[in-house]
C-alpha cells in the first residue's frame, strides 16, 4: 500500500523507471516487474491485490484477471467480465473468526489445564520430597540400629567363645580331676588289706562334709599313720611329727598331691 499513494509519479518497486502517476492502473505495463499494473491484467508477470474486506487480503497473478473465474472473495478480480461474481468476503472471515475464536477459547482452556497441572505437580512434588525426607531420616535410623545390632552381635559371637573355650577347658579340667579322683581311690584301693578302711573313711568323710568332695577328698595325720601301718602290715609306724613332716608341715592334703607326691612315699618303706 505505501507504493500506491496518490502522489505526482510512480517508482516501479524494481527501481527500473519512474512514470507518471497516471499511467498507473491504465492498463497498459510501464514497469518491467509489472508493478504499476496490480489492478489489471496488463503485465504478464505481474500480481493482482485482492482487498478483500473483511477477510484476508492477497495476491493473485495478474493472469487471473477478468478471467471468467472469481479468485478474490471480494469480486474485485472480475470488474470488467460476465462473471457473476459476489462478494463472500464477510461470511468467509466470520467463519476464520469464529475459527481462530475457537482456537484460542481451546488455547485459553489449555494454558488453565497446564497452569493447574503445574500447582498439581508442585504440590505433589513437595509431598514426595518431604517423604523421601522422612524416608531417609528412618534409613538413617535402621542404619544406626543396624550397626548397634552387629556390634552386639560381635559382643555376643565373642562372649560364646569365650564361653565354648572356657566350657571346654572345664570340662578338659573336670575330665582331668575325675581321671585323677578315679586314679586315686584305684591307687588306695591297690592293697587288699587297706580297701575298706580308706573307702570307708572317705565315706563317712563325704557324709559329715554334707557333699563337700573338695572336704571329703583329703588326707589328715592319722590317715596318713593308719596308712603306713596298713601297707607295711604295722611293721613301720609313723609318729605325729613324722607325719605331719610328710603332709608338707600341715595337718590335711588334698589327695591329689597325695597322690603324686605323698603316695610314692609310703608306698616305699626304706622311704619312709
Amino acid at each position: 500500500k505505501r507504493f500506491y499513494r496518490e502522489r505526482k509519479s510512480f517508482l516501479c518497486i524494481d527501481g527500473s523507471k519512474i512514470i507518471p502517476f497516471e499511467q498507473v492502473n491504465d492498463d497498459y505495463c510501464d514497469c518491467e516487474d509489472g508493478s504499476d499494473e496490480p489492478g489489471t491484467s496488463a503485465c504478464p508477470r505481474g500480481r493482482f491485490y485482492c482487498t478483500n474486506l473483511g477477510f484476508r487480503p492477497h495476491y493473485i497473478p495478474s493472469s487471473r484477471v477478468n478471467d471468467g473465474i472469481c479468485d478474490c472473495c471480494d469480486a474485485s478480480d472480475e470488474y470488467n467480465s460476465h462473471a457473476h461474481c459476489q462478494n463472500t468476503c464477510w461470511n468467509l472471515g466470520q467463519r476464520e473468526r469464529a475459527y481462530v475464536e475457537g482456537q484460542m477459547r481451546t488455547l485459553d482452556e489449555g494454558l488453565q489445564l497446564k497452569q493447574q497441572l503445574i500447582e498439581e505437580g508442585v504440590l505433589l512434588w513437595r509431598e514426595k520430597q518431604a517423604q523421601l525426607r522422612e524416608l531417609q531420616q528412618v534409613a538413617e535410623d535402621l542404619q544406626i540400629k543396624l550397626e548397634e545390632h552387629r556390634r552386639k552381635k560381635h559382643e555376643a559371637d565373642r562372649l560364646k567363645e569365650q564361653t565354648i573355650k572356657a566350657l571346654e577347658a572345664g570340662g578338659s579340667s573336670l575330665r582331668r580331676q575325675n581321671r585323677t579322683v578315679s586314679s586315686t581311690f584305684n591307687l588306695l584301693d591297690s592293697n587288699k588289706d587297706g580297701r575298706f578302711y580308706f573307702l570307708a573313711k572317705l565315706k563317712s568323710r563325704y557324709s559329715e562334709s554334707t557333699g563337700n568332695v573338695l572336704l571329703a577328698l583329703s588326707l589328715t595325720v592319722d590317715e596318713v599313720q593308719a596308712k603306713v601301718a596298713l601297707v607295711h602290715n604295722e611293721e613301720q609306724v609313723l609318729s605325729e611329727d613324722e607325719a605331719v613332716a610328710l603332709l608338707g608341715g600341715g595337718h590335711q592334703m588334698d589327695l591329689t598331691k597325695f597322690q603324686y607326691t605323698l603316695w610314692d612315699i609310703l608306698t616305699k618303706g626304706d622311704s619312709v
